[in-house]
């Protein structure tokens, strides 16, 4: 493991963390920087493995309301039907997930054209629905329907091709069907927990068996950083959404996505 290899995990720690709950993409990112830097993970296990930082990012951020759904799941009917919301939107994405885990892992990670593609193609997108005037039914996630939930999770599932991103992904769908900027941006974290676990139990469990001690070093480097810049992001992202909306991440999805096109075309 050589001082190379470190210091690209600590960068791609920290840009999962800051880009895992913005509707950039943070597997995209991850996928196009390690590409340019190098970065080889074994079986592509670090890129989605060390979004257990960002998972506990959200949960040391959320920790006071998750603490409050979870002892009056039994008296709270709201409790339960947020919780029962959060787990049917989680669904499509772990039936279609385990099916498509390999085509996945093995053809979509490895191709950083379609990355580029995706991040530009999703930028156009969420800049005309930012640009929407459109009066929401929903401005409260404990009030989404169970059928809004469960169409959520399937517009998730658009995010296993990277550069699509989960959040942007969910949030996009969330608005399109009703919802305001900031409540599809709290949905899209409160669903991630489930999702990011989720995936982070079954890669741990399809590559344990060929993961060396230097891997365990670097995805430990880089959950730690992804954890740091995570909290950071949660805590400042609701209110940015609310004032500003999306347009920025949008501007940015099309220069990334546009300038690794370039570098790719120039230097394969």
């Amino acid at each position: 493991m050589t001082s190379e290899t470190i210091v690209g995990a600590v960068l791609l720690g920290i840009i999962e963390g800051l880009t895992e709950f913005l509707p950039v993409s943070s597997t995209g990112h991850l996928l196009l920087i390690g590409h340019f830097l190098g970065f080889e993970s074994t079986g592509r296990t670090f890129e989605v493995l060390i979004q257990l930082g960002a998972i506990l990012a959200i949960l040391s951020v959320y920790f006071g309301r998750l603490w409050q759904i979870a002892i009056t799941l039994g008296s709270e009917p709201r409790s339960r039907h947020l919780t029962a919301g959060v787990l049917l939107a989680f669904l499509p994405a772990a039936v279609i997930g385990v099916l498509a885990h390999g085509f996945i892992k093995s053809v979509l990670f490895e191709t950083p054209m379609l990355v580029c593609v995706v991040l530009v193609l999703g930028g156009f997108v969420m800049l005309w629905v930012d640009k929407r005037k459109a009066s929401p039914l929903y401005t409260d996630i404990a009030d989404y329907p169970l059928g809004l939930c469960i169409k959520i999770g399937f517009c998730q599932c658009l995010a296993m091709v990277p550069g699509v991103s989960r959040s942007g992904a969910t949030i996009v769908g969330a608005l399109l069907m009703g919802t305001d900027k900031r409540s599809a941006a709290e949905f899209s974290f409160f669903l991630a927990m489930p999702t990011m676990a989720g995936a982070f139990a079954y890669d741990l469990y399809k590559n344990i068996d060929v993961l060396s001690s230097d891997d365990a070093t670097l995805i430990a480097i880089g959950f730690v950083m992804s954890f740091l810049a995570g909290v950071f992001v949660v805590r400042s992202f609701l209110d940015f959404v609310s004032r500003h909306g999306f347009a920025l991440f949008a501007y940015w999805r099309i220069i990334v996505g546009g300038v690794g096109m370039a570098a790719l075309l120039v230097f394969g």
